[in-house]
This record gives C-alpha cells, sequence and structure tokens, in this order.
C-alpha cells in the first residue's frame, strides 16, 4: 500500500492550498516530545556522511541497537524501516497459511498478497475494547503456519500481556510469530516487556526507532529473532538497505543509553498525563475513546458523523487526523489522533467537539 498511511501532509497541504508547515500532523503515530534530544544537532554535524557510502550491511547500527535492547548483536538485523521486513517475511518463512489478527496496520495484509498469498484475519471486537481473546485465538492457530501481530496495536493501541503472548508462543512451536513492536516503548515500563529477550526459535520481533525517536524520515528499523530466522531474512536483504544518516542517527542512539532511557521515560509521564487531559475533553457521550497504552488514541464516532466527513471538518483547520475507514474490520465510524503538545491536543479537541456537534 503505497498510499493511504497517515502523515501525508504534502496532500492535504496541496488541497488546501498551504505550505506541508502549516499542517498539524495528528494522523502519524510520533513521539508528542519531537525527535531525541541532540539527535538533529548530531546529525547536522555529520551532513558530509551523505558524499560517503554507508555501511552495506549496518552492523554498528545493529549493534548499537542491541546493546539498547539488552539482546545478542547476531540476533538483531538492520533494515529500512520495519516495512522492509513487513514485505518480506512471507518469503522469508516460506509462509503459505497466514492469520493476521486485526483489526490492525494494513502492510500486513498487502505484504501476503505481494507474495500471492491472501491472508485470513481474526478480528477484535469494539463492544470488547478490541482486546485480544486468547482462547479464541489458540483455536485456530493450528491451521496457520504464520500470524502477524502488532503489539501495541495500531490502532486500537490494545496491548497484550507479555505472559499471555509468550504463553501462545510456547503452546504453538509450529507457528511463525511475526510480532510488531514499533509502539512498546510508550507503553509503562511495568507492561512493555518486549518478547525479544525470550530466544524462541518460532518468533520475529520487529522494532522501530521512527515512533519512539521521532524520527520516521530516516526509515531504520529491526529484526530480532534467533540466528535461523536471522538468516532466512539475511539472504533476501539488499546491501545499503539503511541510509547514511539514518545509521548515523542509530550510532548516536547507542551510544546515549542513559539519555535514551530517560527520553523515554519522560514521554511515558507525558502521554500518561496529557492523555487523561485528552480524553477528560471528549467526554461528550457523542465519542467513544478505547483504551490505549499508546501515543494515539481509536476514537468511535456517532452515528449520524463519518470518519471522512469529520477528518475534511478538522482539515479545515489544518489539523491532519486518521481515517481508519482502510483499516480490515473498522469502518467509516472510527478515526485516529495522536497526541501532540498540550495546546494542539486542546485545539484538536475542541474541533472534535463542533465536528461531532457536542454540546459544551
Amino acid at each position: 500500500m503505497i498510499q493511504g498511511h497517515g502523515g501525508n501532509i504534502f496532500g492535504l497541504a496541496e488541497q488546501l492550498g498551504c505550505r506541508p508547515d502549516d499542517i498539524i500532523d495528528m494522523s502519524s503515530n510520533i513521539n508528542p516530545l519531537g525527535a531525541m534530544p541532540g539527535l538533529i544537532e548530531h546529525l547536522k554535524a555529520r551532513i558530509d556522511r551523505i558524499r560517503v557510502l554507508p555501511e552495506a550491511d549496518a552492523r554498528s547500527s545493529a549493534r548499537a541497537i542491541a546493546a539498547l535492547l539488552g539482546v545478542a548483536e547476531e540476533r538483531v538485523l538492520a533494515g529500512s524501516g520495519t516495512t522492509q521486513f513487513i514485505y518480506t517475511a512471507c518469503t522469508a518463512l516460506a509462509a503459505r497459511k497466514v492469520l493476521i489478527v486485526g483489526p490492525t496496520y494494513a502492510d500486513y495484509a498487502d505484504g501476503c498478497r505481494v507474495c500471492g498469498i491472501e491472508p485470513a484475519f481474526l478480528l477484535t471486537r469494539a463492544e470488547q475494547d478490541f482486546t485480544l481473546d486468547q482462547e479464541r485465538l489458540a483455536a485456530v492457530l493450528p491451521d496457520y503456519d504464520t500470524v502477524f501481530l502488532c503489539n501495541p496495536n495500531n490502532p486500537t493501541g490494545h496491548l497484550v500481556d507479555h505472559g499471555v503472548l509468550l504463553d501462545l508462543c510456547l503452546r504453538h512451536p509450529r507457528v511463525r510469530f511475526v510480532i510488531d513492536e514499533s509502539y512498546l516503548p510508550f507503553a509503562a515500563a511495568d507492561r512493555g516487556r518486549s518478547l525479544s529477550d525470550c530466544c524462541l526459535d518460532n518468533v520475529v520481533v520487529l522494532w522501530s526507532v521512527s515512533k519512539i525517536f521521532g524520527m520516521p524520515g530516516l526509515r531504520a528499523g529491526f529484526l530480532v529473532a534467533n540466528a535461523p530466522m536471522i538468516d532466512r531474512f539475511r539472504r533476501l536483504m539488499q546491501p545499503w538497505s539503511v541510509n547514511g544518516l539514518a545509521q548515523e542517527a542509530l550510532r548516536f542512539l547507542g551510544a546515549n543509553r542513559e539519555q535514551v532511557t530517560a527520553f523515554i521515560e519522560r514521554t511515558r509521564a507525558y502521554l500518561a498525563d496529557e492523555g487523561q487531559l485528552f480524553r477528560q475533553r471528549l467526554q461528550t457521550g457523542r465519542l467513544t475513546l478505547y483504551p490505549s497504552v499508546t501515543s494515539y488514541v481509536l476514537i468511535g464516532l456517532p452515528a449520524d458523523r463519518t470518519a471522512a466527513s469529520v477528518c475534511s471538518a478538522l482539515a479545515e483547520h489544518r489539523l491532519l487526523i486518521r481515517n481508519c475507514a482502510n483499516f480490515h474490520g473498522l469502518d467509516q465510524g472510527y478515526i485516529r489522533i495522536a497526541l501532540k503538545d498540550a495546546a494542539t491536543n486542546e485545539i484538536v479537541a475542541r474541533h472534535l467537539r463542533a465536528a461531532v456537534g457536542a454540546v459544551d
């Protein structure tokens, strides 16, 4: 899927006749605190690195992220965002029957279809706050060889507890689990334990620096797995998949572990406080805000409003939010909003209340 993601400020700017910088993007799930402190300055000082080829395999970048995650270097593979691994997963794993736990990120299904596979879906339900029914999933797993699961999930923000997910992987060793943990750093420390430290042969973990460190334009992501899985994916890698500036950024993160830890803790504290305020502002009786451990909130709209109309109303104020109609399992009744600074969150809440006809 080339189009249909969040973050298309260029398209909206062209539509409104303004500059992309005039758009406030609340459709893309990026850290509301911005980029990791010091990162932009570090890259500016090394801009001349674009004149030389970067490491072909981004080995030092993988080493830096392995140190951050606390896993062995040989268990980490660097790529051009987690997207690269999503679109090669079915080939690397020789998948034939794929299950996707949804509603979730559309590229999992598109990655399957690129490989000629039409995936099946197990959909969580709005009336259960999109929580995963472990036994319902366990009952169908023997029918599949590969499962995609986003944890915490995009766009619902729901987190499957570490113990529950680990139990599923252990009970079904013949099923390959592709677990996308791109949003896990946003979850509170007592809930944000990664499956990457379990070293299971049937588990592939995807980990992104784009979201938590506010650097989506650099396109860098990682796959964490045991050696046999790493080898399957490495055979499909192209040289120089991670550009020079992205590699510089990753080495910067690895060299500043204490600052990284502090930044993530600050982010979690901000989301806990601002997320609660945001929900309070939208307690109108006209909206349903689903629980989320991440930087974004899935919102159910009243029956007399559509996502397209609400997105259009907010776009008039140069606010870009996510229409969730193209998530399999959702429809025009849902939008997603990623938190920003406090003032912006208050503005979008005010305009959203107006768009759905809520009375202050």
